[in-house]
């Protein structure tokens, strides 16, 4: 072997060593965890109890750093150009998948500059109605629609948000015309629904937990696949009409590109433990939030596929591109 071969040899060798070193060393310092959501939020909360008790099981801190931003950008951007050691941390989700398509351009990359770790849980969306609506279920409400086109009008947060492609894709699977009215704000879309101004509310169920415990809106169906835990008398929208419907927001921790895959494994190890403790587990639920940890491979389907469906959604409701 010559020199120079040789040299490259043990320089490769070292930096295995070294690699290897560090790994089972981790963590040897407090991790950063990057938050694109901002304090007080329901992906905010939903970190912080996941990450709480990940600090307990490994004797390092995980802090939270909040960097929210349109689109996800300056915290995705942030914790892609780290160093791939496992100190640096994103949460992440189907916002992401999402602004793959709502995006002319993006300056990162979630599937190539991201190794995935594993979802944390999933936030059903529930559908509600005023107290005194004409609507007794959902399956009267579709009904409804499909006699009065473009008469049922149907609350949401922004355009582009989830819970407003959501109605776009029951539209499209349930063969009906209505109108998605957009706001800025849950409250506001509760006001809009006591005021009149739709008959009806795609939201987060944490974000309306609140209401539905006080009677001050009651709920139809939820997006999911299946019955939510909180809410275990309401039906799903499949069940109430649209065959193979589902939508749901996600939430995952994700580390930059090139992290070495044990500190991945580490990392995924940590994070579905959290998730397994009955802790964990109720105070999630009590934000409406189903704790549902995956493996990285898992993961990394889901995101592939969110982002397939988000994307034919976007395109036939035609929204332009930011």
């Amino acid at each position: 072997m010559s020199c120079t071969r040789l040299s490259r040899w043990l320089g490769l060798v070292i930096a295995a060593l070294a690699t290897l070193t560090s790994a089972q060393n981790y963590p040897s310092r407090p991790i950063r965890l990057m938050v694109p959501y901002g304090a007080g939020s329901i992906g905010d909360i939903t970190a912080r109890i996941v990450t709480q008790k990940m600090s307990e099981n490994m004797g390092q801190g995980i802090v939270v750093d909040n960097r929210p931003s349109a689109g996800l950008i300056v915290a995705s951007v942030a914790a892609a150009k780290s160093e791939p050691d496992g100190y640096t941390l994103l949460h992440t989700g189907n916002g992401a998948a999402l602004t793959v398509s709502m995006f002319k351009e993006l300056p990162y990359d979630i599937v190539k500059d991201f190794a995935p770790l594993s979802t944390l849980g999933f936030f059903d969306i529930v559908v509600i109605a005023a107290p005194d609506s004409k609507f007794n279920s959902f399956a009267e409400a579709i009904a409804y629609a499909k006699s009065n086109p473009n008469k049922l009008d149907i609350g949401s947060l922004n355009i582009g948000s989830t819970q407003y492609l959501a109605i776009e894709l029951f539209k499209t699977m349930g063969s009906l015309r209505a109108q998605t009215i957009p706001y800025k704000a849950p409250a506001a879309a509760i006001a809009g629904l006591r005021g009149g101004e739709v008959q009806i509310v795609f939201e987060s169920l944490g974000a309306v937990i609140g209401q539905l415990r006080a009677n001050t809106v009651k709920a139809l169906a939820v997006a999911a696949n299946k019955r939510s835990a909180l809410l275990p008398t309401v039906p799903t929208i499949a069940e109430s009409g649209v065959a193979g419907y589902h939508a749901a927001s996600w939430a995952a921790f994700v580390a930059p590109a090139h992290t070495p895959q044990p500190i991945i494994l580490r990392l995924n190890r940590e994070i579905n433990a959290a998730l397994a403790t009955p802790e964990v587990k109720q105070r999630m639920l009590d934000v409406g939030v189903e704790a549902r940890g995956s493996t990285p491979e898992q993961l990394r389907d889901l995101m592939a596929s969110e982002i397939a469906k988000w994307k034919e959604v976007i395109d036939r409701a035609g929204i332009p591109k930011q």
